[in-house]
């Protein structure tokens, strides 16, 4: 979170050797005060504590939730952070909408408006100096309508598969939220060393409920490793096929050379890679890792059954639902995924994109000459363009800038379970006697004290006063008025 600093002291690993061995916990923690920030100091191993290398992926991990989630990326260049996911919903530009290049699909348009240019002008010149082949443009009409159907069957079938993509990570949200809080508040804290290690206990069941987002993120973007900067301090001490798989050449992608990475700017198809190859690359069983996580947090819930930390029947309800509601998610995200518009129908809205963009210049020449190859231009953007944007968020996990936010989702995530495990579960006998506890406000500035000592018919009297006090008519008087009264009835 912010304000935590911790330093990382990992032993650094000498090129040629394996891991070094490492203590346990060798990571200092910061409290931070209203006056600074305190460090604690690090624990030294008790004798006969045994100490274990730290495996390849655990070398490197993030100290900081903006480093988990890769949001200061500093490793990339200026061009790749703006054409490039994922969106940092946090920054706001001043610019006016039609003149923002981030998110446009200008960049993919400029070689497909640049044939359309050479081309309309072959046509003209043509045209102009050799034969005119100029038709009539009832043609425009004809397949106008045809090409209008086929771009809006794109375009809503390409939104209903990315707000399906947002209404499942919206279900995540709201169900990690609700788990979390079943898992700190509802589940009970024993006493002596049962009670520290239920504590711990609760935390590891919250890092799965982050570690699930994480992982079903990757998933999505066939990403099937553990050694990730927002994962593997999460999951690396599973035994998940993920991690029996873990292939530290993986993580390291090949350079891009610079026409490779001004194709995919550009929108080459050429130029762009297979999003799976890193999964057919794998040698071993890459196995399911959210589903692997949802076993762990369901083993976790059984035993808070089994050992009466969770006993209400209504909690134990609640924390199979939620996990009943991951594996929705993860379903249903599946199903976005995996079932793209069907390739006939991709291929002919394609063709008959370009068909009329291609007979343009044709039916344009005869009434506007020079003018058609600037006319067919703008044309081709307007048709070619709402073609590209269906074909970007088909795929709406993915990383262009279109693409929906999942890091800054399980950032979000990641923060909201900080705040929840930030204090202990609320003591309703402490908070509710505070004299700051205004009952009554804001009919009354009284604490919850001071009502405490009247009696329960005055407290309803107060109470039907203060449906009056709040009536249309009385909204002109004096709020001081109101409340005198109330407290001069009370006295009374």
């Amino acid at each position: 979170m912010e304000g935590h600093s911790p330093t990382v002291t990992d032993a650094t690993v000498q090129a040629g050797d394996g891991p070094a061995p490492v203590q346990a916990d060798i990571r200092s923690h910061a409290i931070q005060h209203d006056q600074g920030i305190t460090a604690v100091p690090e624990r030294e191993p008790s004798p006969g504590r045994r100490i274990t290398p730290r495996p390849t992926f655990l070398e490197n991990l993030a100290n900081t939730r903006e480093s988990q989630f890769m949001f200061d990326r500093q490793n990339s260049s200026e061009l790749d952070r703006y054409f490039h996911g994922p969106r940092d919903l946090d920054k706001h530009s001043k610019w006016p909408i039609f003149l923002r290049m981030h998110g446009s699909v200008l960049p993919k348009m400029i070689l497909p408006l640049g044939f359309v240019a050479a081309w309309s002008t072959l046509i003209t010149l043509i045209s102009r100096f050799v034969h005119n082949l100029g038709i009539n443009n009832i043609l425009l009409t004809v397949t106008g309508f045809v090409v209008g159907l086929a771009l809006s069957f794109r375009s809503s079938t390409a939104y209903e598969r990315w707000a399906d993509g947002r209404k499942y990570w919206s279900l995540l949200i709201q169900t990690s939220r609700n788990l979390a809080r079943t898992i700190w508040i509802n589940t009970a804290e024993r006493e002596g060393e049962l009670g520290k290690e239920d504590l711990l206990g609760k935390l590891t069941a919250m890092n799965l409920i982050l570690a699930f987002a994480v992982a079903l993120k990757h998933k999505l973007r066939f990403e099937p490793d553990i050694a990730y900067d927002d994962l593997a301090g999460l999951v690396g001490y599973l035994d998940t096929f993920a991690k029996d798989a873990h292939d530290r050449d993986r993580l390291q992608p090949q350079k891009k050379t610079l026409w490779k990475s001004t194709g995919e700017y550009l929108g080459v198809s050429f130029a762009e890679s297979n999003p799976r190859k890193l999964v057919k690359r794998s040698k071993k069983p890459l196995g399911h890792l959210p589903l692997e996580i949802l076993n762990h947090l369901s083993a976790y819930v059984d035993r808070c059954i089994a050992n009466e930390t969770l006993t209400v029947s209504l909690h134990q309800a609640q924390a199979i639902n939620g996990l009943a509601s991951l594996n929705e998610v993860v379903t249903g995200t599946e199903r976005v995924l995996d079932t793209p518009l069907p390739t006939a129908y991709s291929i002919s809205i394609a063709q008959i994109a370009w068909i009329y963009v291609m007979a343009l210049p044709f039916q344009l020449y005869s009434s506007l000459t020079w003018v058609t190859i600037p006319g067919s231009i703008v044309a081709a953007y307007i048709i070619l363009g709402l073609a590209t944007i269906g074909s970007e968020i088909e795929n709406p996990f993915g990383q262009d800038v279109n693409d929906l936010p999942l890091d800054t989702y399980c950032r979000q995530i990641a923060l909201e379970l900080d705040i929840i495990t930030a204090t202990p579960p609320p003591n309703v006998k402490e908070f509710t006697v505070r004299d700051e506890n205004l009952v009554l406000y804001p009919l009354s500035m009284d604490g919850y004290n001071e009502w405490k000592t009247r009696s329960i018919d005055d407290i309803r009297a107060a109470l039907r006063t203060k449906v009056v006090a709040n009536s249309p008519a009385a909204m002109g008087s004096d709020d001081s008025t109101v409340i005198g009264s109330v407290r001069s009835k009370q006295s009374v």
